[in-house]
Order: structure tokens, then C-alpha cells, then sequence
């Protein structure tokens, strides 16, 4: 039996969404994705049924365009939430404690601030970021000793401040753990801060967010359309603007290569 047109688009739709999922398809390398993008940018009534259809996913759609392809978000108690557990173990964490969850966090949102340190960056899709394992570590690290002076200054260092306890508590342990030492076999220790910072790029490299650049610095990543995109959401949060207005982000040249203002120091 012949399809419907409305069965016809809405599994095109449907497509649509599962290519996005894919988070390493490029609409570039595939032709079937690529006329999916350029339908949903000139057919409303297409773009409007890719919505649907990701909503009843539980997902959003929150960009779709020939450079990043369709990227999605998935909504509060969606099958498709990357929740902390399941990152801990995609990420080889190997406690899964809540200090632990709080200092990955805490490298997401440093690895987002380095990517795109300036909102024109942001609204610059030409713009592409680097970060690397060594400039991650130096921005949380400088930013917990700036917190702690701040601490400090007010007489609270020796007590968790009272509207954010279990951050300043992460802060404090990100800023007590070594940042790098060897393993027996030379690899880099999995408790240490680079070693975690490490994992998390790997992870945003698997997501399609990052991609390897060089084994410098302890591995640079150099950033992409979708990543850009996901990080354009993130900078509505109250945390990421806390981080950037804490004046340890700079950017070095024209070239785009960031570091950590903190670098020079350590």
C-alpha cells in the first residue's frame, strides 16, 4: 500500500530528527541529510513536523542548518537526557560521588567559557574555538583561587557559603587534587585534574562537539558548529556569566587560539 503524503513527510521528519542524533553526521557527507536541511529551511509545514516529531521524542530542536546539521537537547525526563550517572560511566569516572559530578560540571562550563569567551563569538557562526587540557585546568583552577580569596575577604574561607555549600565545596577540592601525575605505565592519573579534564574533552570529542587538533597542551581540541550551538544555550545560565565575569578568560591572538589567563602564572 502507497504511503500518504503525511506519512511520507512525517517520516522524512522523523529522518531529520534521527540524523541528529548521530552526533558526528555532517549534512556535508550525505546527501539525504543534507536535502532533509535545506526542506527544513524553505518548507514551514516541514519544520513545524520535525519539531513535533522531536517533541514527542522528548527532544528540542534547537538549531538546523547545513554546518551543524540538526541539533537537538533533550527535555527534562526525556529517554534521551544524558543524566550525570550515565556520563560518569561514558567517561570512566570511577566514583560517581557528588563532589566528583559537580567538578565534571565544573570543567563543562570552563571548557564552554574558553571555547567562546566573548557573546561575539557566540553570534559569530565563522568563529572557531580551541581549548586545550592544559588551559581548562589553569581556568578552574585560577578561578577557585579567586573564589577563595573572595572567600576570604569576607571572613567566610573557613565555611561553605551559605547559598551555594556543595560549589564552593567542588571549587575547594578541584583546587586540593594534584593536576597531573603518572600512572606505572606513563598515562596520566585518572584522579588528577587533567586527567579528568581529559576525559570530559574526549567525551565532547565523541559528541561531536570538539574535534582533536594536536596531542599539545595535553590534547587541543578546536570547537564546532554544533558545539556552538549547545554553548549559546549554556551562556543563559547564571553560572557561565559568573565564570566569564571572573576576568580569567583571554583571548591570546586574531587566530581565534584561546587561553587560559591563568596559563602564564602556572
Amino acid at each position: 500500500m502507497a504511503l500518504s503524503h503525511s506519512s511520507v513527510d512525517a517520516e522524512a521528519a522523523a529522518r531529520l530528527v534521527a540524523f541528529g542524533m548521530r552526533p558526528k553526521q555532517l549534512p556535508a557527507r550525505d546527501v539525504v541529510y543534507g536535502d532533509l536541511v535545506r526542506r527544513y529551511g524553505e518548507d514551514n509545514a516541514f519544520k513545524a513536523l520535525t519539531h513535533a516529531v522531536a517533541a514527542g521524542l522528548g527532544l528540542m530542536v534547537l538549531e538546523v542548518n547545513q554546518q551543524a546539521g540538526a541539533v537537538l537537547a533533550a527535555t527534562d525526563e526525556s529517554v534521551f537526557e544524558i543524566k550525570m550517572d550515565s556520563y560518569a560511566r561514558q567517561a570512566k569516572i570511577r566514583e560517581r560521588r557528588e563532589t566528583e559530578k559537580v567538578l565534571h560540571g565544573l570543567i563543562h562550563l570552563a571548557t564552554a567559557a574558553l571555547g567562546y569567551p566573548r557573546p561575539d563569538d557566540l553570534a559569530n557562526d565563522t568563529y572557531i574555538g580551541r581549548v586545550s587540557v592544559e588551559q581548562v585546568d589553569a581556568m578552574v583552577r585560577e578561578a577557585a583561587r579567586m573564589l577563595d580569596e573572595r572567600a576570604a575577604a569576607a571572613d567566610a574561607n573557613n565555611d561553605p557559603l551559605a547559598d551555594a555549600p556543595e560549589l564552593e565545596q567542588a571549587w575547594r577540592a578541584y583546587a586540593r587534587r594534584p593536576a597531573a601525575a603518572a600512572t606505572k605505565d606513563g598515562r596520566l592519573a585518572a584522579d588528577t585534574t587533567r586527567g579528568m579534564v581529559s576525559r570530559a574533552l574526549r567525551f565532547l570529542a565523541d559528541q561531536g562537539f570538539l574535534v582533536p587538533v594536536s596531542d599539545e597542551q595535553g590534547g587541543t581540541y578546536r570547537t564546532t558548529p554544533r558545539y556552538q550551538i549547545q554553548v549559546r544555550e549554556l551562556a543563559a545560565d547564571a553560572a557561565f556569566d559568573d565564570l566569564l565575569a571572573l576576568g580569567v578568560v583571554a583571548v591570546a591572538n586574531d587566530g581565534g587560539t584561546l587561553r587560559a589567563a591563568a596559563s602564564d602564572t602556572l
